[in-house]
């Protein structure tokens, strides 16, 4: 079973802004070892979130972080509990002068402000965990349950293989099927699947076969899927020796099922996002900064220890101070070490994606989580918990972490290109396209190989569909 430690540091590595600022605030409420400091204040013993930093970048190469700084955090990391738990204990004596006044009026109209401002609605974990709590699931299944749902795409589909999340969980295989059938049986149906095929096979085998026409559907995604794909309904009629209405009544049935369960829990559009990175070009350098405005900075109250001197307190009492200032240390750290990994993700994506940020989209490269995972020497799955509900700030407008994580190809002239930029000029093709005179897929490849990408008319396809793009000759209906 994963330490409990480890669950809050990966709690609060994976959620967004918003939703750690409601769990800093509910601590703040709860744990009388925290206060929030006051703005000017500065850390003692480093037991606080980090401020804001910004450093430079310029003709691609990264400034490196002082030698000594970077041996000082590894040795603070390294540190077992216990040591931490001893060290804090003894600079508390030596360290801490006269307390200082953290809520002056200031402080407590900000701290008002973040509690009037709880307003935002459940995350998709807590909505699907708290689901998955009214089951008869054990302790296992549910610690498993979490980190599957950490690793869902915006769709609802896993994007790693379940051996990963036995590894990442600490529990076994089995633990790990068992959870991802829970998942898959949450609302909405079809979360936790591999691709589209098994999700909609997955939401007709739950709600169960009630016809001949959901018999039918159940065929026609198992067996003949490409066909499905391009509605080629004669074909299908022969293959499955029926009529072609009997085709049509099983596509409606396959029309209602949901293909992508997990935009049910998109953010509403018009609420704020709060970027956790500012990337911007000033004095011709480019600069990185941690936007850590919205979080209440927390420290370790001066006046807990004189509470844990008392020798009027119970055994009891005694305990759970003791646990109170263990928790209050734990989120601190979790915290700290969130920004950290949040930080060096985003200056290998300025290093990496210069090219973007300083021309736009058509110079985005391929790159993946691994690659990112590899240079920071973390597991690849920790990669999709730091960037999940993560946004980055740019020249080019506000934009998720995962925006720049993308596959490509490699073009006639040797240049990588980023799918993103494809799909981009897709979607610009079409645009221009003449209402009476779409373009078809294989009319847009060969446009795209005149501009040396060499892709097939299927993969056209396979992007306009992704960009909700209709095909050629529903455009052509629709424009006239």
């Amino acid at each position: 079973m994963i330490a409990p430690q480890l669950r809050q540091a990966l709690k609060v590595l994976q959620v967004g802004a918003l939703e750690l600022r409601s769990t800093i605030l509910e601590e703040l409420q709860t744990n009388p070892a925290l206060e929030e400091m006051a703005s000017g204040d500065t850390s003692l013993d480093g037991m606080v979130a980090p401020g804001s930093t910004s450093e430079t970048h310029e003709n691609g190469e990264m400034r490196e972080m002082g030698e000594a700084s970077g041996k000082t955090k590894e040795a603070k990391t390294e540190k077992s509990g216990e040591e931490s738990a001893a060290s804090a204990d003894d600079d508390w004596e030596d360290n801490y002068g006269p307390p200082p006044q953290p809520y002056n009026k200031e402080a407590a109209d900000k701290r008002q402000f973040f509690f009037d401002s709880l307003t935002e609605e459940a995350s998709m974990q807590q909505k699907l965990m708290g689901q998955a709590k009214l089951t008869d699931a054990d302790e296992k299944t549910l610690n498993a349950l979490e980190f599957l749902i950490g690793n869902l795409d915006d769709r609802g589909f896993l994007t790693v293989e379940p051996a990963a999340v036995a590894e990442q969980s600490k529990e076994p295989i089995a633990v790990v099927l068992k959870a991802l059938r829970l998942l898959k049986s949450l609302e909405p149906q079809g979360l936790g699947s591999r691709d589209l095929q098994e999700c909609l096979l997955t939401q007709l085998e739950l709600q169960g076969i009630k016809g001949n026409a959901d018999s039918l559907a159940e065929k026609i995604l198992s067996n003949h899927f490409a066909l499905f794909l391009r509605r080629r309904i004669p074909e299908l009629a022969r293959a499955l020796e029926v009529d072609t209405t009997e085709i049509e009544e099983a596509l409606k049935v396959i029309a209602e099922l949901d293909p992508a369960p997990g935009r049910n829990f998109a953010e509403d559009t018009n609420r704020v996002i709060v970027p956790d990175v500012r990337i911007y070009k000033e004095d011709e350098k480019w600069q990185l900064e941690m936007t850590r405005d919205y979080l209440p900075r927390l420290r370790l109250s001066a006046n807990f220890k004189q509470y844990l001197a008392d020798k009027r307190l119970s055994g009891s009492e005694k305990e759970f101070l003791q646990e109170k200032l263990k928790a209050g240390r734990q989120l601190i750290t979790a915290i700290e070490q969130r920004q950290q990994t949040i930080e060096r993700i985003a200056r290998l994506l300025l290093e990496i994606q210069l090219g973007f940020f300083e021309h736009g989209l058509e110079k985005l490269k391929p790159l993946t989580m691994a690659q990112i995972a590899e240079k920071i020497g973390v597991h690849e799955t920790t990669i999709s918990r730091a960037i999940a509900n993560k946004y980055i700030s740019t020249p080019h407008g506000i934009f998720p972490f995962k925006f720049f994580f993308t596959p490509g190809y490699t073009n006639s002239s040797g240049e990588t290109v980023s799918n993103k930029s494809i799909k981009d000029k897709i979607a610009t093709l079409i645009a221009d396209e003449e209402g009476s005179k779409p373009l078809s897929d294989q009319a847009i490849a060969e446009i795209l190989k005149k501009d040396n990408i060499n892709i097939a008319r299927r993969t056209v396809a396979k992007y306009r569909e992704e960009l909700n793009i209709l095909p050629t000759h529903l455009r052509r209906q629709f424009k006239d």
